[in-house]
């Protein structure tokens, strides 16, 4: 009878033993990210609630009565009633500072982007000499405080729109002449964030277009400006915003009271209302000047941030 041989597998080395931990060495432990993650939500919570709650009890105000204003100012109308909002609207003239606003707000804003990008577009794109002398002109801009030019821009407004005959297209109490302000006033932003979004774009595109016969126009509005959509919609919305909010400006250029801007309207509807005891219209006022802004950035919210993070992120 034969006897068949058998042959054992190798045996399998077992793992190199880990090193022994040194005495007095730490365990790697999660406990310093639990810690910081729960203090920092918990700021941000604290201060949402700062913003939140004080919006809120404006919007709950502009439903009561002045009695329920004046007593109970924390509780909630014991008769939610929207008369106020038509009294704002009409009474006082919030829809006529609306329709200025929204006029001003477009043409600037438009503007602001059109020329913004552009600018910023040929300054991180294109070397010349004195590139960087242009560039750091319009950062400069960023170090001025709006409060000390409020004479000098009075000033030459006014003397612009004289020496070229324009008093009623660009000077003062003109829609135009606000809105070439308001240009003026967040240039220096715009291409400042623009620029650095512009140099994160990949050239291989730009140069793929070049060869195939676009033009610098076409370029820059068929290929870059997509490209560049996210940075544009990003900074497009911090500028609706800051002219939006504006109060500085329309006040030193607007003076004509069918002229006013909703942040003007505002401000006299809070004049007056010590005088007519009219609480619930002031309120309702604040509401409708903030609820276009709000819409806007729950709407765009996400490009916002991917537009704040693009140009790191590429």
């Amino acid at each position: 009878m034969s006897h068949l041989a058998t042959t054992e597998a190798p045996a399998t080395p077992a793992p190199p033993a880990a090193p022994p931990r040194a005495a007095g060495q730490a365990k790697p432990s999660s406990d310093e990210g639990r810690v910081f993650n729960v203090f920092s939500h918990g700021f941000l919570f604290l201060w949402g609630a700062l913003v939140t709650i004080p919006l809120l009890w404006a919007v709950i105000q502009s439903f009561k009565t002045d009695t329920e204003i004046i007593n109970d100012p924390l509780g909630l109308p014991e008769q939610w009633l929207w008369g106020a909002f038509g009294r704002a609207w009409t009474k006082g003239h919030i829809g006529e500072f609306f329709i200025n606003t929204i006029i001003v707000l477009i043409g600037g804003v438009t503007l602001t982007m059109l020329l913004g990008s552009m600018a910023a577009y040929v300054l991180a794109r294109y070397p010349f000499r004195g590139n960087r002398a242009v560039y750091w002109m319009f950062i400069a801009g960023l170090t001025m405080p709006i409060y000390l030019g409020i004479l000098p821009l009075y000033l030459t407004v006014e003397k612009i729109a004289k020496a070229l005959g324009l008093v009623e297209v660009i000077g003062l109490n003109t829609h135009l002449g606000l809105i070439l302000v308001y240009v003026a006033y967040s240039l220096p932003f715009t291409i400042f964030f623009l620029h650095a979004f512009f140099r994160t774009l990949p050239s291989s595109i730009a140069e793929a277009a070049s060869v195939d016969g676009a033009g610098h126009v076409r370029l820059f509005f068929q290929v870059m400006m997509p490209m560049a959509k996210p940075g544009l919609i990003g900074i497009g919305i911090f500028n609706v915003i800051g002219q939006w909010n504006q109060f500085i400006l329309p006040t030193v250029i607007m003076k004509d009271e069918d002229k006013r801007l909703l942040t003007q309207g505002l401000l006299e509807l809070a004049t007056n209302a010590r005088y007519e005891t009219d609480f619930a219209r002031l309120f309702a006022g604040m509401t409708i000047a903030m609820l276009p802004i709000l819409a806007v950035y729950l709407v765009f919210h996400r490009q916002v941030q991917a537009g704040l993070t693009g140009a790191t992120l590429k």
